[in-house]
């Protein structure tokens, strides 16, 4: 079937659905103005393929402090800035100051942008959270096409940020220029909260929006995400919990320099050795933690959670096969889901001052950093997981007798998000799947950490929803990162639903 009648097609259904009572739909949103957003949307949505092309051209990396990188970032804020105002949204940038690096360099901070359409207090008024940084892109590491020249290939468009997140933040606006160019009221008031550093960590946002919480945010009633990804390639979802991170370097010093192994090897307690003892003693062959107390504060599992996972579409051959891994730690579909969102689990990524260069050098490290992490889960806190952690690697230490010094520390403490399933916008989310995709989403969780719906939960005190558009193989942050022309066309209809959902449930 041609692309476009197919897209025609499914744009009918959803307005026969809607027409008939349907069997997804005991409601009726407006059938003729849903059917004129829909056409026009894929009449138009070469030009929306083409305004992503513009701004995944935008070299827009957050995470080298370099100064081209930096220009990069201010002039793509300029160009959102300067297309939410065509759009007639009054739009502020805010000077967000300077960054001091550890080399003692400067450098600014690109600004963020508070955007408002439409101040109407008998509407709800749903705030758009979206950043338009990038992780590094390099054709020379893995790239099979420039990753700042949107590539389409097959349906897929290919390119950095092309699903993180500047295909997602487009498609939000898209669907704000639907109803602007049919001339139709906007259903509900919008505001739009979007920012150039979350690759590095969201530089100074939470300090900004602690100063906007009684300005900008005031009138706020609903806060929408769209930074991460389905768990299928094809069925849609809606993500109402995350986990949260503690980082941690566990350092052991002998002395400052190396030593050499034939001077020196059989008469020192060597840091590698006690390093690798650490962090042997942390997580067992079966991902279980081994730090005491870890998961008494993991809330306990509920039949109705249960039925959350066995409702979930997931081709567990599907999964393994495009991971590229052999065999997972668990069986069952339902297993492996708890394991991702709902337990936590520790990961050991690297050491520092480690030989790891090819060939062979018989070198002693005389001081070593392992680095290690824990995915949090509610109802985990940061600050107990700290002391069981240094706890638990003191005692194993003490037990190995080392002259060595050991020091731990927590370098990042992030707490896990989960939100109420039954609030008004998580209601409209479905819905609104309902109408454009025709199924029932996905519930699910995200197994990383995305800090800032943490942070509007508990800054602003308003409901946060994650309406994620991009399938599971999207590979954000990965080479060849790219967004299928399918999820970003439907994903901004699907904006465009959830606005008359959110008018008729306000």
């Amino acid at each position: 079937m041609d692309p476009k009648l197919g897209r025609t097609a499914a744009s009918l259904l959803a307005v026969l659905l809607l027409l008939e009572g349907g069997m997804f739909s005991s409601h009726s949103l407006p059938p003729a103005l849903l059917e004129k957003v829909f056409q026009y949307i894929d009449l138009h949505q070469d030009e929306f393929v083409q305004t992503l092309k513009e701004w995944v051209a935008i070299e827009s990396d957050s995470v080298q402090p370099v100064p081209r990188f930096r220009q990069e970032l201010f002039r793509m804020m300029a160009v959102a800035a300067d297309t939410l105002q065509r759009l007639g949204a009054h739009v502020t940038s805010v000077d967000m100051g300077s960054q001091q690096l550890p080399d003692g360099q400067s450098l600014p901070i690109p600004p963020v942008i508070l955007a408002e359409l439409g101040n109407d207090p008998t509407k709800g008024t749903v705030c758009f959270y979206g950043h338009l940084d990038v992780q590094p892109a390099d054709q020379g590491n893995g790239w099979l096409t420039d990753p700042y020249v949107l590539t389409e290939v097959d349906g897929k468009l290919y390119g950095r940020g092309a699903t993180d997140n500047k295909g997602p933040v487009l498609a939000w606006i898209n669907a704000v220029s639907a109803f602007r160019a049919l001339e139709q009221d906007l259903p509900v008031n919008i505001k739009f909260i979007i920012e150039g550093m979350e690759e590095a960590g969201s530089v100074a946002l939470e300090e900004l929006v602690e100063k906007e919480k009684n300005r900008f945010f005031s009138g706020v009633d609903y806060i929408v995400i769209s930074d991460n990804l389905w768990i299928s390639q094809r069925k849609p979802a809606i993500t109402y919990g995350t986990r949260g991170n503690s980082y941690f370097m566990v350092e052991v010093k002998c002395r400052d320099q190396d030593f050499h192994s034939g001077t020196f090897g059989g008469i020192l307690h060597e840091p590698m050795a006690d390093l690798v003892a650490l962090l042997g003693s942390l997580v067992d062959s079966s991902g279980h933690i081994l730090v005491p107390g870890i998961y008494d504060e993991v809330a306990p599992l509920t039949e109705e959670e249960i039925n959350t996972y066995k409702a979930i579409h997931l081709d567990l051959e599907e999964y393994r096969n495009s991971s590229r891994v052999e065999k997972f730690l668990f069986d069952t579909k339902e297993e492996i889901l708890m394991h991702l969102w709902r337990y936590p689990s520790l990961s050991i990524h690297g050491i520092e001052g480690a030989f790891d260069e090819p060939g062979a050098k018989t070198v002693i490290p005389g001081q070593v950093i392992g680095k290690f992490s824990i995915r949090l889960v509610p109802h985990m806190n940061v600050s107990v997981v700290e002391k069981q952690v240094t706890r638990h690697l003191e005692d194993v230490f003490s037990k190995r007798n080392s002259s060595n010094k050991m020091v731990v520390s927590m370098t990042l403490g992030l707490h896990p998000w989960i939100a109420n399933i039954n609030d008004t916008q998580y209601l409209a989310a479905k819905r609104a799947i309902r109408t454009v995709f025709g199924t029932e989403p996905d519930m699910i969780r995200d197994g990383s950490t995305i800090p800032i719906a943490k942070m509007f939960q508990e800054i602003v005190h308003k409901s946060v929803v994650l309406i994620p558009l991009g399938a599971v193989d999207d590979g954000e942050h990965s080479q060849n990162e790219k967004i299928n022309r399918w999820n970003y066309i439907e994903g901004t209809k699907l904006f465009a639903a959830f606005f008359l959902e959110m008018a008729q449930l306000h």
